[in-house]
């Protein structure tokens, strides 16, 4: 009988051993058929841009009249406008401007925020869906585009889209559409070729206010961005209204442009 050594003899069995064990056969630990988690998409934008320049100055001209009038020191501070305070400018900015007429005030203030999921099985897209809905419903208005599904044509409302207590409601202004054309809808309502979903609100001042005050507003969303404008008018003369049809125009002009910029 052969002599084997003792080192000789353990290697023999360990090779037995890693040949009955090897890489071609299905291990004690060994999960097939596992599912692998996938994590959704994230939003289109990465970065907001300078708020205080996202509109340009000849629209500041034509959104606040008297601007261009100031002296030359306050006109410049006037165009750079304010900024809003925010903690976090990778998540949300903004800015304020101001100008003082003859005929009245106006002033302009415009808000990105960049919508984020921390949850890795909902898109940045779908939060920021959430988010719009959000104040779609505090608006009154009820739409689809929560569940993605297209917003109302441009400019186009139903009695039902105007939300109770608000606009003509909320001023006890019964009627007063503020200078609306013939056949013309001035109420609250979804907007169409905005970005992927808007609308627009309108909110006059509360019945009984020394004022007549009036602020349009236009939200919109483009993918994980939330966009918000309020472009509002007070009379120097308490028995002046506001011109609804005008502020609701440029509302809209300037949400097209700024939508227009960040789809670039």
């Amino acid at each position: 009988m052969a002599y084997v050594p003792g080192v000789a003899l353990l290697a023999a069995l360990v090779a037995g051993c890693s040949a009955g064990s090897g890489s071609g056969g299905t291990g004690a630990d060994s999960k097939p058929g596992s599912p692998t988690v996938t994590a959704a998409a994230p939003g289109k934008y990465r970065t907001l841009p300078a708020s205080c320049r996202a509109v340009p100055r000849a629209t500041l001209d034509d959104l606040l009249p008297g601007i261009a009038e100031l002296p030359e020191d306050q006109q410049e501070n006037a165009y750079e406008g304010t900024p809003a305070v925010t903690y976090d400018t990778d998540r949300k900015v903004g800015c304020r401007w101001k100008s003082d007429a003859p005929d009245g005030a106006r002033s302009l203030s415009l808000d990105f925020e960049r919508v984020v999921s921390y949850d890795p099985s909902v898109s940045d897209d779908d939060r920021a869906r959430e988010v719009y809905g959000k104040k779609e419903e505090a608006a009154g208005l009820a739409s689809a585009s929560a569940s993605g599904q297209p917003s109302a044509p441009a400019d186009t409302g139903s009695p039902s889209s105007s939300p109770s207590g608000s606009s003509s409601e909320e001023s006890g202004e019964s009627g007063d559409t503020g200078g609306a054309q013939d056949g013309e809808d001035l109420r609250p309502r979804l907007l169409g070729g905005i970005g992927d979903a808007a609308f627009l609100d309108d909110r006059p001042a509360r019945a009984g206010s020394a004022t007549r005050h009036r602020t349009v507003s236009v939200v919109f969303r483009t993918s994980n961005v939330v966009v918000t404008i309020r472009y509002a008018e007070q009379p120097s003369a308490v028995t002046e209204v506001p011109d609804s049809r005008e502020l609701q125009q440029k509302a809209q002009a300037l949400a097209r442009k700024l939508s227009e910029t960040l789809s670039d």
